[in-house]
């Protein structure tokens, strides 16, 4: 299962991060839905019925735009079928947050919107999963494995053509930089719009799918998201106009290429939104120790940011007044390295023009 997730960009470095391909292999840095930057908050912690930062076909918001046409949207976790009756999601009497692949099309909270083409891509710097011992559950964080500078290419996109990487070079429609911070973990889910029957504002929610953990995680726990390893993985997931429901669900397979370290008890506690969530401890002793071979090039990486006056993801300044928050600005110090990359600008390399 998956109850948890880490997501600390900022929306502007979400569009960078979250580079997609078309059909033709044209790399595009998607826009976020009208509005949607105002529901999304960076967290160390997040928990179901928050709202993530998800990427989706544009086909789904707009009946004119390419169905390879991807944009960012802010949706709440915990999937509220658009069939639900009552007009508060909250009295729904089970757990959407997570649903197993092998059950997608028995369920129909799951199967109407699977066969309806309602496919989205949770985007997350990694999840956090609880490893169940005799006293006590010891939580990790779970992600992709990161180098210092730039992303680990997958498998997918390491056997790229020459005619690719010249792609890559500048043909962007909206950022010709390449994202060189933190990869991104892309999880399959679905996603649904549910309108109050009293009336209302529509809401957007979603589900993260599930599979049997890969051989590298069952010590850990027996399911996992269903994890989308490259630009291919992910484009065919988002695009149902050229792949259908029954062949897209092929693609939710368990993952080896994920990596983890264990991380504090701090964590299980949602209201506790911190950079401690992510850093590595030793169980064995209880206390912070340096970096692991697992995340070590995760927190080298971090340390190459430079601090600059940023918001952080639990305060919100904005209805403080101009003077009120320089002086808030002014106090906030990085407490650690994963919240200077946090207040910093993700990189000293400044991007290419």
């Amino acid at each position: 299962m998956c109850g948890r997730t880490a997501s600390t960009l900022a929306p502007n470095e979400l569009s960078r991060a979250a580079r997609y391909r078309d059909r033709t292999g044209q790399p595009h840095s998607p826009r976020w839905k009208d509005g949607d930057t105002d529901k999304y908050r960076p967290s160390y912690n997040k928990s179901p019925q928050s709202f993530s930062p998800v990427l989706l076909s544009n086909r789904h918001f707009n009946k004119d735009a390419p169905v390879d046409e991807c944009v960012l949207a802010a949706m709440r976790w915990g999937l509220v079928p658009a069939w639900f009756r009552e007009n508060d999601p909250s009295k729904m009497q089970y757990n959407t947050s997570n649903c197993r692949s092998e059950s997608l099309l028995e369920k129909k909270s799951y199967k109407d919107p699977l066969l309806k083409g309602q496919r989205c891509v949770i985007l997350a710097d990694g999840f956090y999963e609880w490893r169940r011992t005799e006293k006590e559950k010891q939580p990790f964080f779970i992600y992709f494995p990161q180098i210092q500078g730039g992303q680990v290419p997958s498998q997918q996109n390491a056997q790229k053509t020459k005619s690719d990487q010249n792609l890559d070079q500048g043909e962007s429609d909206q950022d010709d930089s390449d994202w060189t911070g933190w990869r991104l973990l892309t999880i399959a889910g679905l996603f649904d719009s549910w309108t109050p029957p009293c009336g209302g504002e529509t809401l957007y929610t979603y589900t993260v799918i599930t599979v049997d953990s890969s051989p590298n995680l069952q010590s850990i726990h027996d399911r996992m998201p269903a994890v989308l390893d490259g630009e291919d993985e992910v484009r065919r997931w988002l695009d149902f106009g050229e792949v259908k429901s029954l062949e897209a669900m092929k693609l939710l397979q368990p993952k080896s290429s994920l990596t983890f370290h264990p991380v504090s008890s701090l964590v299980n506690n949602s209201r506790n939104n911190s950079p401690e969530c992510l850093q590595p401890v030793d169980p064995t002793v209880k206390k912070t120790v340096q970096p692991t071979a697992s995340s070590k090039m995760m927190m080298s990486w971090l340390k190459t940011a430079s601090p600059t006056k940023r918001k952080n993801p639990d305060e919100d300044t904005s209805d403080k007044a101009p003077e009120e928050k320089s002086a808030a600005e002014k106090q906030t110090k990085p407490a650690g390295p994963l919240q200077q990359w946090l207040l910093g600008s993700g990189s000293r390399k400044k991007p290419r023009t």
